[in-house]
């Protein structure tokens, strides 16, 4: 189960338990409506209350990054698991963004944020 959360120019997807193509198919639609009328995109993946993902969500990653590969400005990623952490890292093969790991949400936000100029006067 996903729960997806549109911000300006930033999406925001926490994973519960499995993580399914059905759940990374919502999260498509979602980014792609964003990119089409806000075009480039911060993504902020919480990942700390996944338990496991399908083998057809990890291929769908590899295709959805490939083809959107210049879509995306900054991507956090949340998360605890080291192998989570280790294909994060991997993914950033297929995308032109900056993708960092954190731990701490506060961290995460405030990256995004900086990023963004949100906090900018």
């Amino acid at each position: 189960m996903i729960v997806i959360e549109n911000q300006p120019k930033r999406v925001e997807v926490t994973v519960y338990a499995e993580f399914t193509l059905a759940d990374y198919q919502e999260f498509e639609n979602a980014v792609n409506y964003v990119i089409q009328f806000e075009g480039q995109v911060d993504l902020l993946f919480d990942l700390r209350e996944m338990a496991d993902f399908t083998l057809d969500v990890a291929w769908e990653d590899i295709v959805f990054s490939r083809a959107h590969a210049d879509n995306f400005s900054r991507i956090a990623v949340l998360t605890e698991s080291q192998w989570v952490a280790w294909s994060a890292w991997l993914s950033q093969i297929f995308v032109n963004a900056e993708v960092r790991i954190f731990d701490d949400e506060l961290d995460a936000r405030s990256w995004l944020t900086e990023a963004s100029g949100e906090g900018s006067a």
